[in-house]
């Protein structure tokens, strides 16, 4: 497994990055939308891909918080079921990851 101190710069840095663009993503779809119905039409397609994309960083956001908090416990890398080291494959991979690939698999 990586050196602790520089896992967590690398984790605070990916969740600095994903709640600027939380805030972003929040401040497009609060705007308010266009008077031609063709053109709102198409800002809600795009309002729902803004959405799905503001759903997803959040879901990240909440991983990487979780794997600070396991960092902070002295549990991050072990798996959550089984109690093995995680792979640090895995672990680059899916930084907030919290079970071994076998005990994802089942």
């Amino acid at each position: 497994m990586p050196d602790v101190t520089v896992l967590r710069g690398e984790l605070e840095r990916r969740l600095d990055v994903l709640l600027k663009r939380v805030d972003r993503i929040s401040g497009d779809l609060r705007k308010p939308g266009d008077r031609d119905w063709q053109e709102r039409a198409t800002e809600l397609e795009n309002d729902d891909v803004l959405e799905g994309l503001d759903d997803a960083s959040r879901a990240e956001a909440e991983a990487l918080r979780l794997a600070l908090r396991r960092i902070d416990a002295g549990t991050y890398g072990r798996c959550a079921r089984c109690g093995q080291e995680i792979s640090g494959a895995r672990l680059a991979a899916l930084p907030g990851a919290t079970t071994c690939v076998s005990c994802a698999r089942s």
